[in-house]
């Protein structure tokens, strides 16, 4: 849901008599599809319908057995290359993964909620070229799945489509593939014969030289040729009359080994082909990576203005947050009200806190590398390069436990069952609230992580539990607990970074050199 314009921030207090107030600049309003940093590792985004055998064919992909990627419902699954098979459950409220087996036969251990994720590792050549992540069913995504999967599809850098021969795209998948269609990333479809096998020829169909030449020949008959070639034709040009962006995706058919190999083969082409554009893109060497920066002769009240700035960005954030959360009370008294019930508000608002920690670890991001820039250009007397910028970020990020001895930044809030928020501390515990983990997290703070614990679970599952009024009730507390939870947060974080850059600064302006 797209938001209107922010409010004005107030300037009437510490900031009142200021002409020169700094701006955060455009905050990103929503999660979406963000370009792919170089170091983060390439990846196939699986996603489509339910009923289109997308776990077989990831399975048919790896040689695997499809129940070794069967997931609790709503957890996203991540495959990658080991030597030594293995599968965990990452789940919000601990700080380390629940290990079950990774053979056919092992059980799921027993959780109060599902994960957020499963990592299944197993020693696969195919794998070697990228990791693959399947999410759960379009249908299920919702407002939020569905960012979260932009989000996860623009750092992964493809995204594998499925749907069967007897389904047609939805309103909301039609949707999603036109938010991705502008973008770099890769999309691929696959389709997968239906309940009744593949569609019959039928009179005024399109003829096999209608699915163009990327669809790759399938042995058989002529009949049997001619109706995966016209059922391929008729999905895609139901695509292109709505996202014709996607003119140049390539279409694969999908029901065996053999006519999964032409599959495979395309996308280890496209992993060689991303991973030489993306080590291309950063250099070995920054400008202004190494080496003394001068400091500018009269730097001028840069102290003041980081205080003016801190606390501008800190207060659009909250604002902006806070309208955030008020659309997801929203969307979660419609779950309960004309969706699934009482039984679907866990998983709604669990979708919704994971999207949000997105929103708020991006805006925060972004709002602090605004502030860098600015008030470096202050005391430098010029915008700073990427390599000063870095090396400036770098210096502020180990400070920051210096300014909040025991209070750490790396905090994951958790809805209770009593609607209050409590909180999970250490790098493990906002890990393992991750879908799809970063590589490297490079920014100056750590994530945002919210999360519902498994209680919230318990509670709105258990027979007799369906009373709308009690979880519309329920739902606007903890609401309004989170708001709060965030506020303080944000608050905290950037007070440190005030405390943080700023002690870089001073020491850059004494010494007459950046020494950072």
């Amino acid at each position: 849901m797209k938001q209107g314009p922010l409010p004005s921030v107030d300037s009437s207090d510490d900031m009142a008599g200021s002409t020169d107030l700094p701006s955060c600049g455009p905050l990103p309003t929503r999660v979406g599809v963000p370009g792919a940093a170089p170091e983060e590792p390439l990846g196939v985004v699986a996603v489509g319908p339910a009923g289109a055998e997308r776990r077989a064919v990831l399975a048919t992909l790896l040689g695997l057995d499809p129940v070794m990627l069967t997931v609790p419902a709503g957890s996203w699954l991540v495959v990658r290359d080991a030597k030594v098979p293995t599968r965990a459950a990452f789940v919000p409220g601990y700080r380390q993964p629940h290990s079950y087996g990774a053979d056919r036969d092992a059980a799921g251990p027993a959780l109060a909620r599902p994960p957020r994720r499963v990592e299944l590792s197993v020693p696969e050549p195919l794998l070697r070229h990228f990791t693959l992540i399947d999410v759960p069913d379009t249908a299920t995504l919702g407002v939020a799945g569905t960012r979260l999967l932009l989000e996860a599809a623009g750092r992964a850098g493809a995204l594998l489509f499925v749907i069967a021969a007897d389904q047609a795209f939805t309103a909301a998948e039609l949707n999603l593939l036109a938010e991705v269609a502008p973008t770099s990333v890769e999309v691929v479809f696959t389709v997968t014969p239906g309940t009744a096998g593949w569609a019959p020829l039928a009179d005024g169909a399109a003829t096999t030289e209608d699915a163009g030449a990327s669809v790759p020949p399938v042995e058989g008959t002529t009949a049997e040729v001619d109706a995966v070639a016209v059922t391929v034709a008729a999905h895609r040009a139901a695509l292109l009359a709505a996202v014709p962006a996607l003119a140049g995706a390539r279409w694969f058919p999908v029901d065996d080994a053999d006519s999964a190999a032409d599959l495979r083969r395309a996308l280890v082409g496209w992993s060689s082909r991303e991973g030489l554009r993306r080590a291309s893109v950063a250099p070995p060497v920054l400008p202004g990576q190494h080496g003394r920066v001068a400091v500018a002769t009269d730097p001028g009240d840069w102290s003041e203005r980081l205080d003016r700035h801190t606390r501008s960005c800190a207060q659009r954030i909250r604002q902006h947050l806070a309208l955030e959360l008020a659309n997801i009370h929203l969307r979660a008294v419609q779950e309960i009200v004309f969706g699934v019930g009482c039984a679907g508000l866990p998983d709604l608002l669990d979708r919704e806190m994971a999207a949000l920690s997105l929103l708020a670890t991006a805006q925060c991001d972004q709002a602090v590398r605004g502030i860098v820039v600015d008030v470096a250009s202050r005391v430098l007397g010029a915008p700073p390069t990427e390599g000063v910028r870095r090396r400036i970020a770098t210096a502020v990020r180990y400070g920051l436990a210096d300014h909040r001895p025991g209070h750490e930044l790396d905090k994951v809030l958790l809805i209770t069952s009593t609607a209050g928020v409590a909180e999970l501390t250490g790098p493990a515990a906002i890990d393992a609230a991750a879908s799809y983990p970063s590589a490297s997290h490079d920014e100056v703070l750590p994530p945002v992580a919210v999360a519902l614990s498994g209680g919230c679970w318990q509670q709105w599952r258990m027979p007799g539990t369906d009373d709308h009024s009690a979880a519309r009730a329920w739902s606007q507390r903890a609401v309004r607990e989170v708001e709060l939870g965030l506020s303080r947060e944000i608050s905290r974080r950037f007070e440190v970074i005030r405390l943080s850059l700023g002690a870089v600064l001073s020491d850059a302006v004494d010494h007459g050199i950046l020494l950072a």
